[in-house]
Formats: structure tokens, C-alpha cells, sequence
């Protein structure tokens, strides 16, 4: 893999991250209750506080894989 094969990836994988992280942030701001869903599993100890979204984690994964492969029939025709 030559120099800029690797520049290529690192500029796409960041655009990634950029959307990535815009559409996290425009879910808080719409309000969405992304990590509160019922399924979510929240451990309180003290001070220490154990997330687990499992609801959330499942909800995102069915929807990227709709998308995802949606974009994909899209783009081989």
C-alpha cells in the first residue's frame, strides 16, 4: 500500500467519524432518548456508574443494516 492509498483512508475514515459524530450530536439535540430506552441496563455503586445499552445498541445496528444495505442495492445499479 503506497503513501497515498493511506492518505485516501485516513481522510475517508475521518469524514466517517465527522458524520458519525454529527449525527450523535444532532440525536441529543432532537432529543432523542438514545441510552435511556427501556432494555438499557443502568448499574448505580456509589460514585460509580455502569452503562450498558443494549436496547439502544440493538435499534442502531438494525437501522445502519436497513441503511447499509439500502445505499448498497443503490449504488450496484
Amino acid at each position: 500500500m503506497d503513501i497515498q492509498q493511506i492518505g485516501k483512508f485516513i481522510m475517508v475514515a475521518g469524514a466517517g467519524i465527522v458524520l458519525l459524530g454529527g449525527g450523535l450530536w444532532l440525536a441529543g439535540r432532537l432529543g432523542l432518548p438514545l441510552g435511556r430506552l427501556p432494555g438499557d441496563i443502568r448499574l448505580q455503586f456509589g460514585g460509580l456508574t455502569c452503562v450498558f445499552p443494549l436496547a439502544t445498541s440493538i435499534l442502531l445496528s438494525l437501522l445502519l443494516t436497513v441503511g447499509l444495505n439500502l445505499l448498497a442495492r443503490f449504488l450496484n445499479k
